[in-house]
């Protein structure tokens, strides 16, 4: 039986196809502030501008494509039960080929009912101002945002506690709730933390290895660790 690979990967691993990160200029993402485009509250106040700014990055994601960390943990699931645990709303690791994706914030080529959030539809194109549910209610991209809750949350935190390996790349283990999965980590397996610019950790018991490479590099010499292990 092959051993679980559980990675969560954050805004850093897509960075290098392209894809803006916000984490390091000041809260802005592409040029906005979050709080605007990334709030219930920005939602009701410029509903125009949230659409058009969502519409902008669903238009933007068909012209990248995945880099090398996204293809590394694809073929890794040849050795591993690999489950991916992503912060990122792009569907680049499912276009490396990773089959096991949990997506904590949403999904850009999702949009869902204003009202019902049950009602989930898959969306390529850009949405508008009268683009409706069956009841007639108003479509809103499919995104977790600020202050909402994560509802992949609990299945999120149960893959984790069955991890054999842990693996944190390009997120900066700042943004909550998804920060706190490394916590649920069994305390005897290894843990991988790949990330430029790392963060200090208080692990205690936690056998943590930390790679301070940008993801394409940092993925390539985890999955070397890996088969040696």
């Amino acid at each position: 039986m092959k051993k679980k690979l559980v990675v969560l990967t954050g805004a850093g691993i897509s960075a290098e196809s392209g894809i803006k990160t916000f984490r390091d200029s000041d809260g802005l993402w592409e040029g906005h502030n979050v709080m605007d485009v990334a709030t219930l509250e920005g939602w009701h106040k410029n509903p125009g501008m949230v659409l058009d700014f969502y519409n902008q990055r669903r238009q933007q994601l068909k012209t990248v494509q995945p880099n090398a960390a996204h293809r590394i943990l694809a073929e890794l699931e040849a050795d591993f039960e690999v489950q991916i645990i992503t912060q990122n709303v792009d569907n680049l690791h499912e276009k490396a080929g990773s089959t096991r994706v949990l997506h904590l914030h949403g999904e850009l080529l999702k949009v869902r009912s204003t009202q019902n959030e049950g009602y989930v539809l898959e969306w390529e194109e850009d949405l508008n101002f009268g683009d409706c549910d069956d009841m007639g209610h108003q479509l809103r991209p499919h995104i977790v945002w600020f202050g909402e809750q994560v509802p992949a949350l609990d299945l999120a935190v149960q893959m984790t506690q069955e991890a054999d390996y842990f693996a944190v790349i390009g997120t900066s283990l700042q943004v909550y709730p998804a920060a706190s999965l490394i916590d649920f980590t069994a305390p005897e397996i290894p843990i991988f933390y790949i990330d430029p610019k790392p963060i200090q950790l208080a692990m205690g018991r936690k056998k943590i290895e930390i790679i301070a490479k940008i993801a394409s590099e940092g993925t390539q010499i985890m999955s070397e660790r890996l088969k040696l292990i």
